[in-house]
């Protein structure tokens, strides 16, 4: 598979960082008369409209917690199916029937999580391997939009500083993005969990052992007694599985 350029779009988010302010996402994408009203904004990201910037994906994706049909605990068979066929593929020479029922797949899961990194990620290979590079280019474009968003709302280093996501698996694709290996999480909090690394990531001349996810919106609507298993997650550079203990 096409190795994905991730890292060299991700770099200029981190000067526009912001952590997410929810009185005024709620207040904003909530709001017809604003330029960030959710339904217009969505309408907007399913169409792949190219012109979506920056603080639109914020707003899109932190936005999406106050939708009804966000449902963060919920089973999503369709991703769990799509990531089975997808495991069975030859990267250097997929078969197009596999690739036209992946892209099928994909579009039933994003139904339940349409900002799943690894399901944007396996569209626009899909579609790449298809031939479509108009429709490659869009599923990468959001791809790294969403990524953007959550490297932009926090450096993770500290726990006062965390990545703040609306699944836990957004958080393991994004350091699987990164082309960063980890462990098993640990909660340190209510709402955060420290996710460490197998090799530690230098930054600037220091060590981190790894980065803090703010899960907290996860939590919201929990029901009494839920236990969440993480089972899977994703490799961005290949096309293999790799599970979660």
């Amino acid at each position: 598979m096409k190795r994905l350029l991730l890292l060299s779009l991700l770099v200029p988010a981190l000067a526009a960082a912001g952590v997410p302010d929810e009185d005024m996402i709620l207040d904003r994408t909530m709001d017809a008369q604003s330029a960030f009203y959710y339904p217009a904004l969505m309408m907007r990201y399913n169409a792949g409209d190219e012109t979506l910037t920056d603080e639109d994906y914020h707003y899109l994706y932190y936005g999406y917690a106050y939708r009804d049909e966000y449902k963060p605990l919920a089973v999503n068979p369709d991703l769990d199916k799509m990531l089975m066929l997808a495991s069975g593929i030859d990267p250097d020479k997929p078969d197009r029937a596999t690739l036209e029922t992946m892209v099928s797949m994909g579009n039933d899961a994003l139904k339940r999580d349409p900002f799943s990194p690894k399901i944007l990620n396996l569209m626009s290979f899909a579609y790449g391997a298809l031939g479509d590079k108009e429709q490659e280019k869009a599923w990468s474009d959001r791809m790294n939009g969403v990524i953007r968003t959550i490297l932009g709302s926090g450096d993770g280093f500290t726990q006062k500083t965390p990545r703040h996501v609306l699944m836990f698996d957004h958080a393991l694709d994004v350091l699987a993005a990164e082309g960063l290996s980890f462990g098993k999480a640990r909660i340190v909090s209510r709402t955060v969990e420290f996710v460490p690394l197998v090799v530690p990531y230098v930054v600037e001349g220091k060590k981190r052992k790894g980065f803090y996810f703010d899960f907290s919106r996860v939590y919201w609507n929990k029901p009494e007694g839920y236990t969440y298993q993480r089972d899977r997650t994703w490799q961005f550079n290949n096309l293999k599985p790799r599970t979660y203990k």
